[in-house]
């Protein structure tokens, strides 16, 4: 066997691997697929004769691909959420035991990937490279450019958000008053009513066909934060969706002659709406359980 092939045939083990753990850290099944390729065009190019663990080197390679990726996707500053995120940041340490942990990560399903949209590159990367892959934070840390002690600091803060805004953590009636709210609120032009339900950081993210579909579904650009843009965005809108569970938790969706067109997942902290997502993509759409709600 030669080397090309024996190098084709260890990527090829952990294929599916690699394709998990980007499609947590990007959210989409496409870019997911762009991460695992890039990842095989670096491993095709380098030298890999003195690496020991393979599986290990190609988990820090695709993360540093998809960290890249996140960083081009999201020009926000890692700063920007906190007062501070140097090393010794004096940040409170998370209290989690490991199987909560493990249940935090596990149990949100899709909703996790609009927590996730939240967090700051780095958060992200660390939160799902430590809790949902087993990675510890001296191997975490060089990937952020942190120490381990900073990178166990962004995934403790990730951490917490994401406990905050998980849905298991929310009463799903009170979900579906907030959505039902919405809805109303935004049918019938209730600038006020909108912005009484959405928290001032929130965050509108569209994937690329809604953003395409544009002005046809909500006049949407590719992202929007901040309240008073948001309710903007859905001002006198919204008249033909119906509300819906989305990958479990409660949100909205426009369908047309039966078939899901557009999919508005929500995030909900609180009695605040913190995050919506469009995804209009057929394929992210056919992996979404949709079910509209009487």
């Amino acid at each position: 066997m030669t080397e090309n092939h024996w190098m084709a045939d260890r990527f090829e083990a952990d294929r599916e691997r690699l394709s998990a753990v980007a499609y947590r850290m990007l959210g989409s099944r496409s870019e997911a697929e762009d991460a695992v390729q890039e990842t095989w065009v670096r491993l095709s190019r380098t030298d890999t004769s003195d690496v020991e663990n393979m599986s290990g080197w190609l988990t820090t390679v695709i993360a540093r691909v998809c960290l890249d990726m996140l960083r081009s996707r999201d020009s926000r500053r890692e700063d920007s959420l906190t007062t501070g995120d140097s090393e010794t940041a004096d940040l409170p340490e998370d209290r989690a035991n490991p199987e909560e942990q493990a249940l935090i990560a596990d149990s949100v399903g899709f909703a996790l990937l609009v927590v996730l949209d939240t967090l700051t590159p780095t958060e992200r990367l660390a939160f799902v490279l430590h809790d949902m892959f087993d990675l510890s934070f001296d191997e975490i840390g060089p990937i952020v450019g942190r120490t381990p002690t900073a990178a166990r600091q962004l995934a403790s803060r990730a951490r917490r958000r994401v406990r905050g805004a998980s849905p298991r953590h929310e009463n799903r009636s009170r979900q579906r008053e907030i959505v039902d709210a919405f809805l109303a609120a935004s049918r019938g032009g209730d600038f006020d009513a909108l912005l009484s339900l959405l928290d001032p950081d929130v965050v509108l993210r569209a994937d690329e066909v809604a953003a395409v579909m544009g002005a046809s579904v909500m006049g949407a650009a590719k992202e929007v934060r901040g309240a008073r843009r948001v309710a903007e965005t859905f001002a006198g809108r919204a008249r033909g969706a119906q509300p819906a569970l989305i990958g479990g938790a409660v949100g909205f969706a426009w369908a047309q002659a039966g078939e899901t067109r557009v999919a508005f997942a929500m995030t909900i902290t609180g009695d605040k709406i913190t995050g919506i997502e469009l995804i209009a993509d057929p394929e992210r759409l056919r992996e979404l359980d949709v079910q509209f709600l009487d």
